[in-house]
């Protein structure tokens, strides 16, 4: 049998905690006749199942004859790549054929009625007028958004798009960072209302029955994996696989190896990606016994204000580094962060 468990990003392994709920409420939510939102946005801390979620939810979306799914490269210029792909598609080409329009991969898209090129906005309205009569559906995926010129063209054109309610719906994943940087653009407010669906820790009980069935082991070991992850849906995958070559190993030899892979695959991209007082912060809860301060002493030794103070946790909590209970303590959310990070500070 394979390592059912896999090591790579956005690579949906053969054993994954689903996130049903989430799901389900997205695609009823898309079915809807009138749906109450056309944008969702999934984000959270790196490794926390946001490529598979989504992959999960356009799995879901295909099987729905009058949705038509595109995926886009965030790395290519969105509205050309948008309009390239309907196209293509084969239950619209026809159509659009029959409409005269036609699509040239050079320089992009020409209507011939009209004679030379046109913007590629005024086309995808076009394209999607004829989709609408055709009483179908658009949806675009976008793993990894970020707030650059080309995911600003797109939103924007976006955002005509549902002004006259053309029928495309749009799901993207991205850093908490990064889809915060977006929906704080000043002509995108749209995204601003957008349900963004901040990926919680995996349930304990879940992957406990996982890790149990899959690498045959008793329930208190299983257990003691499950809550070793934190709920982290990357570390769910790494200690599985682990387990898997290392059957006869006991948890704490496996977290050795364990921090060698979290630490250069996962943890020291997320530490760089962190602001400077970003790590001021966090290096204030490594350097601690417990890896959790009260939120007063963090102030404090950081210098913070209480006015300032939410900016930053309001960050940090949503990049899934720390946490903050309802005691006042603010603590490391990720597990072993703090044996590996203490290297670094």
């Amino acid at each position: 049998m394979n390592n059912p468990f896999s090591l790579t990003f956005g690579v949906e392994p053969n054993k994954i905690i689903s996130r049903e709920k989430d799901i389900d409420n997205m695609v009823s939510n898309f079915t809807n006749p009138k749906p109450s939102t056309a944008v969702y946005l999934i984000t959270g801390v790196r490794g926390s199942g946001k490529t598979v979620t989504m992959t999960a939810l356009l799995d879901r979306m295909r099987q729905q004859e009058d949705y038509i799914v595109v995926t886009l490269n965030p790395t290519t210029p969105l509205l050309p790549a948008l309009a390239a792909n309907l196209y293509e598609n084969p239950i619209l080409k026809s159509a659009f054929i029959k409409a005269k329009i036609s699509l040239n991969l050079i320089a992009s898209i020409s209507v011939e009625t009209n004679g030379p090129s046109q913007n590629v906005e005024v086309q995808l309205k076009k394209m999607l007028a004829i989709i609408k009569k055709m009483n179908k559906r658009v949806i675009v995926a976008i793993d990894e958004a970020t707030n650059d010129t080309n995911f600003r063209i797109f939103t924007s054109a976006y955002q005509m798009f549902l002004i006259e309610k053309l029928p495309i719906y749009l799901v993207m994943t991205g850093l908490y960072k990064n889809i915060n940087a977006l929906q704080n653009e000043k002509n995108l407010t749209f995204l601003y209302r957008a349900p963004k669906y901040q990926l919680e820790p995996l349930n304990t009980l879940q992957m406990a029955h996982y890790f149990e069935d899959v690498l045959e082991i008793s329930a208190e070991e299983a257990t003691e994996m499950a809550k070793f992850t934190r709920g982290y849906s990357y570390a769910f995958q790494v200690i599985g696989y682990l387990k898997f070559e290392n059957k006869d190993m006991p948890l704490d030899k496996l977290s050795r190896m364990f921090d060698e892979y979290m630490e250069e695959y996962s943890y020291e991209k997320i530490w760089s990606e962190l602001s400077n007082k970003d790590r001021e912060i966090v290096s204030l809860l490594v350097s601690s016994e417990t890896g959790s301060l009260r939120v007063k002493d963090i102030k404090e030794r950081a210098h913070l204000t209480d006015q300032s103070f939410p900016t930053y946790k309001r960050r940090l909590t949503g990049s899934g580094v720390i946490a903050v209970n309802t005691y006042g303590y603010c603590e490391l959310s990720l597990p072993r962060f703090k044996e590996i990070a203490i290297n670094w500070i």
